[in-house]
């Protein structure tokens, strides 16, 4: 695959309609604990961001501008920031570098929007991987972890 075809832009509405697709593939992949396909209507709430290669959506990123409330301990109260709600990159377009892509991308958007703080949350079931792509790679910093053990 030929990385400098990846084009990352903002989701137009017909790319959300996709984006509703890939969602409902992630949900059969059972790679995140709780994640049920999205509908379009939660989409719309948010915004987007696509990854395309030869004309097809290969990934996408999501999330909204929020208000810190009782998060002193890593921000001031009232800070804008953004909440990263989804990344995803379909199975056959992985390791190639496109989650980088579009996550240097949002921060540009944000850096140009003077948002100086970026959250996500993840409930993914290869908890190795992400930990080494938020905080070694993307420069992400620890902040809680909430764990679970059926009984």
């Amino acid at each position: 695959m030929d990385i400098s075809k990846i084009v990352i832009r903002v989701a137009s509405d017909v790319d959300k309609l996709k984006i509703v697709k890939l969602s409902k593939e992630w949900e059969q992949e059972n790679s995140t604990y709780g994640f049920y396909a999205d509908e379009i209507e939660y989409i719309n709430e948010n915004r987007c961001f696509v990854a395309c290669y030869e004309e097809n959506i290969v990934g996408y990123i999501m999330g909204n501008l929020c208000e810190s409330k009782k998060m002193k301990s890593i921000m001031q109260e009232g800070t804008q920031y953004f909440e990263v709600e989804e990344i995803y990159i379909t199975p056959k377009y992985r390791n190639f570098g496109i989650g980088s892509m579009l996550f240097d991308y949002l921060e540009n958007v944000l850096s140009n929007e003077n948002i100086k703080e970026m959250l996500l949350s993840t409930a993914t079931k290869d908890y190795e991987s992400i930990l080494n792509f938020y905080i070694k790679r993307k420069g992400m910093q620890f902040w809680s972890a909430r764990l679970f053990k059926h009984l």
